[in-house]
């Protein structure tokens, strides 16, 4: 499971390198380039490594958190659409509180 964490987590640092800014222009409204970059590319992040994170958190079979990780991380914006849309959360829900004693 490490191993896979550390892959993870490179992979969204090198997700990270790459959401700066495309153009060398003026960079007063950085908010209008879209997910190569800025405020946007930004947020776009954040919310995929939520789903990184649900996704590994999740109850699922290791070949559908794989499957998952691949679809959010090719795909950011759409991907993560699909997901919340289509993907069954509710039903890999692991235990969200504690055990009762008996």
């Amino acid at each position: 499971m490490t191993l896979f964490a550390t892959i993870l987590f490179q992979l969204c640092l090198a997700t990270l390198g790459l959401a700066a800014p495309v153009s060398t222009e003026s960079m007063d409204n950085s908010w209008q380039y879209g997910t190569g970059g800025g405020l946007l590319g930004l947020v776009v992040l954040i919310l995929d490594i939520i789903v990184f994170v649900e996704v590994l958190k999740s109850s699922r079979p290791p070949l559908q958190k794989l499957v998952w990780c691949l679809v959010v991380f090719l795909f950011p914006v759409i991907g993560m659409a699909i997901y919340y849309l289509f993907s069954n959360r509710s039903a890999y829900q692991r235990g969200s509180g504690y055990e009762t004693l008996a």
